[in-house]
């Protein structure tokens, strides 16, 4: 199989064929995952796993303040082993007794750590007591770098894209278009919807750690929008919002680019990469661009980043308008203009109102950032 195909496949799908192999040397070893942490907030995420049967947890997530010992793993480089879940002191914690609950009895559990900042956990888990002694740990090693090898270099990719961006931006403009709080907090909205929509759309873990990942490049076309109309602090006449309908096109195309020039066509999710970018401001009554796609026939990912680029906008300041209230916004999305917002999407948010909370105190904008149409989504 080609190199690129073989790239292409999921986080889950690799850790799987590195569980397989796992097994045929240590078969007492039943679950691999791995956690991702995310620094903005400080929450350690689940991501991808490999589960002989079904997994004890999904969708989950916990500040890593409350882990004490992760944290500490993490800050020393050092992994550490639990001979029996049920005698660990740590035993009552949600996740502790999920595992319990599935039959998992011991545990192994390695930081990932890249140029010495903490990407993630890898975890192993066995249904055997005192599973893993020191001559397994030892034999662990080197899968635990393979796990840490595919970890770092998809996420080293994705970062490597939105340094491109960046670098783009301030080429072309010397500045960035959009404010980086707008990003950091959007895209935690749109991982609000994902988390809340997951279980019934099937769509796992690494579906809804990826859209987290994609979401702050939704905008990337706007590089490409001459500055009198991205930067008019002004509401858009019908000729310049022509203009500004273009940067979705213009967006597609440059993520095409980036690709093939970085190397990223094989990329794990890229395509909901393009469908985000090229299909955000479709509407679910077809009366958006630039297709005018309805409902279902939306890509997923561009109807949730829809949402919560438009929640965000509506809900921070701008020269133009004042900030709506979070009741404001809501009552927008799902009563006043309801056709052309995806309502699963917007009741997935609207579930979500402490964590907005907490997330709009955390990322909170700069007022020199709050600038012409940077950051705010072209519905309004």
């Amino acid at each position: 199989m080609p190199r690129d195909a073989l790239e292409a496949d999921p986080i889950g799908v690799r850790l799987a064929r590195l569980h397989e192999d796992l097994r045929g040397e240590l078969p007492g070893i039943e679950r691999i995952a791995i956690a991702l942490y995310d620094a903005g907030t400080g929450r350690l995420r689940t991501f991808a796993h490999s589960t002989v049967g079904d997994t004890p947890l999904s969708y989950y997530e916990m500040p890593l303040s409350d882990l004490p010992c992760l944290d500490a793993l993490a800050r020393e480089g050092t992994s550490r082993v639990i001979d029996d879940l049920v005698a660990w002191p740590g035993s009552e914690r949600q996740h502790t007794r999920r595992l319990l609950d599935r039959g998992y009895r011991s545990s192994l559990t390695s930081p990932l750590l890249e140029n010495g900042a903490l990407v993630g956990f890898l975890f192993y888990d066995s249904s055997q007591v005192s599973y893993f002694g020191d001559d397994r740990v030892r034999r662990l090693k080197v899968y635990t770098e393979l796990a840490t090898a595919v970890v770092s270099t998809v996420l080293g990719r994705i970062r490597m894209l939105r340094a491109a961006v960046r670098a783009m931006r301030r080429i072309g403009r010397l500045r960035d278009e959009e404010t980086g709080a707008h990003l950091e907090r959007m895209s935690r909205y749109a991982r609000l919807i994902t988390v809340g929509l997951a279980p019934g759309r099937g769509l796992d873990d690494e579906y809804v750690a990826f859209l987290t990942l994609f979401a702050p490049l939704h905008d990337i076309g706007k590089i490409g929008v001459p500055d009198r109309i991205l930067l008019k602090p002004a509401p858009l006449d019908a000729e310049e919002f022509h203009v500004m309908q273009q940067h979705v096109e213009v967006g597609k195309r440059i993520i095409d680019m980036l690709a093939e020039e970085f190397g990223l066509t094989g990329l794990p999710h890229i395509a909901m990469l393009r469908n985000l970018v090229l299909y955000h401001h479709e509407a679910s009554d077809g009366s958006g661009y630039p297709h005018g796609l309805a409902g279902r026939h939306i890509p997923l990912e561009a109807r949730i980043v829809r949402v919560a680029d438009v929640f965000d906008a509506l809900t921070s300041e701008r020269p133009y308008k004042k900030a709506w209230s979070v009741e404001n916004a809501f009552a927008f999305l799902g009563v006043i203009d309801r056709s052309r917002f995806d309502s699963e999407c917007v009741s997935s948010l609207a579930a979500h109102q402490a964590e907005i909370v907490a997330l709009r105190q955390r990322f909170v904008e700069r007022s020199a950032e709050a600038s012409g149409h940077e950051g705010y989504s072209t519905d309004l």
